[in-house]
């Protein structure tokens, strides 16, 4: 069972649209001794090998092929290449799904939070508050966030390295975003495989999805709230009444010194990370020019 004789037909199909990159084709037509030839056999007889450039367009590669019977006959087979310009890197073209670098992807998305604060004249940013300097209770706005998705293929999925960063915030600048700007929203994986030289490799092909936010991931809490402290002792907040000196409960949050102490004025913003953090440049590396 071999391969007798390959010739390349003449034909010659390309496609090119404005806009779009090229898709070249070549053909041959591959004589045998015995129709029970493997495929393996006949394909590799042309010699032509996947990511090789096309003889007329270097820019365009082996990416596609595929064989069937010539005109009908038991001893004739056609094998097709496709050449096409590849969509990634040289360092993401590896026949070897284990050695392909890691693809990086960016989108954007948005969240509605809490309205604490706001630009007045010359981007000066103040606390949110009325002008008799109380709190506004359940205002929010909206933010737009962007989003990095990083696949790769890796030989076992490593389950203690997913639970240790999702829900995990950068401890340091990335990616040019201060420390805890960025959040690991999660780890996906999926098992596949590939054949590479006739030889069976299983992999897991793995997603990461972080998660950039302006303000940063810690919540940022109006120090304000119905009670406070004199002293050891939790008293009810008060305002003064209208027509009188006498204090009164007030019906709406005041402000608090750090002490817990009741006070006047804008409220300060308190700030409570929630999220462990951890070095993201260890974990997930930065992006490489596609």
């Amino acid at each position: 069972m071999s391969v007798l004789s390959v010739t390349e037909l003449p034909t010659v199909s390309a496609s090119r649209k404005f806009g779009e990159p090229p898709v070249f084709q070549r053909k041959w037509v591959v004589e045998v001794d015995a129709p029970t030839t493997p495929q393996t056999t006949i394909v590799n007889s042309v010699g032509v090998v996947y990511t090789q450039p096309h003889p007329e367009a270097a820019y365009c590669l082996a990416m596609n092929v595929s064989v069937g019977n010539y005109n009908g006959s038991r001893w004739h087979y056609e094998v097709t290449w496709d050449y096409e310009v590849p969509k990634l890197s040289s360092s993401q073209l590896s026949p070897n799904p284990l050695a392909r670098a890691d693809v990086w992807k960016w989108s954007t998305g948005g969240l509605q939070v809490p309205a604490l604060y706001y630009y007045d004249t010359g981007d000066v940013l103040k606390v949110l508050q009325n002008s008799a300097n109380d709190f506004f209770e359940g205002a929010t706005t909206d933010i737009s966030t962007l989003q990095a998705s990083i696949s790769g293929n890796r030989a076992t999925f490593d389950y203690g390295l997913a639970t240790t960063v999702t829900n995990a915030v950068n401890s340091a600048t990335y990616l040019g975003g201060a420390a805890y700007t960025w959040k690991c929203s999660g780890i996906a994986a999926n098992p596949a495989v590939e054949v590479v030289n006739e030889v069976e490799v299983r992999y897991w092909q793995v997603k990461v999805t972080l998660e950039y936010r302006p303000d940063g991931w810690p919540l940022q809490l109006p120090n304000v709230g119905w009670n406070y402290l004199d002293g050891s002792t939790k008293k009810r907040c008060y305002v003064i009444g209208p027509d009188t000196s006498d204090k009164v409960p007030a019906s709406n949050p005041q402000p608090l010194t750090t002490a817990g102490a009741i006070t006047t004025g804008a409220p300060t913003v308190l700030v409570r990370r929630v999220h462990k953090a951890v070095n993201f440049q260890q974990y997930f590396g930065t992006p490489t020019q596609q």
